[in-house]
């Protein structure tokens, strides 16, 4: 298991955004986030959560901590927003900011496939109809986090 340096993230309860309607887009994301994970068989409760990033009504990234079934991971990011959310094991990204840049990566590959019309088995799972709208629609919004979200938090 990789460690995740708990010290450079915020507890949810101390969770604010540029201003108050951030905030409570923040807030809407972080229920998101919660439902989502809530809705794997593998996540038994959830302990304790961490906001690592966000946008409000973007983009946002929180790290669980999680009661689970083994092998699922006890420490999972959750990546959701304007677009598909997701999971992300912690071995593979050591930061919220990594977690983003993963994330991305994972449904350019998604989109890619599905606008070239080839099989998504071995690919990531979307939560999205393997459309060419769906996936033009995606490749922009990991354009925009790859150009706008990223660089932001990569200081």
């Amino acid at each position: 298991m990789t460690v995740i340096d708990i010290g450079t993230l915020t507890p949810v309860k101390d969770m604010s955004g540029e201003d108050a309607e951030d905030t409570d887009l923040l807030r809407a994301s972080l229920e998101e986030a919660r439902i989502f994970l809530s809705s794997f068989g593998w996540c038994h409760a959830i302990k304790e959560i961490y906001f690592g990033l966000g946008v409000g009504g973007i983009v946002s990234v929180f790290l669980f901590h999680i009661d689970r079934i083994p092998p699922a991971d006890e420490w999972i990011w959750v990546v959701t927003g304007d677009m598909p959310s997701s999971y992300l094991v912690t071995d593979a990204a050591h930061t919220p900011v990594a977690a983003l840049e993963r994330y991305c990566d994972l449904m350019e590959d998604w989109a890619t496939a599905v606008r070239g019309g080839r099989s998504l088995t071995g690919l990531f799972p979307v939560a999205a109809h393997a459309t060419q709208e769906n996936a033009d629609s995606l490749s922009k919004r990991i354009e925009f986090l790859r150009k706008e979200i990223i660089p932001a938090y990569n200081v």
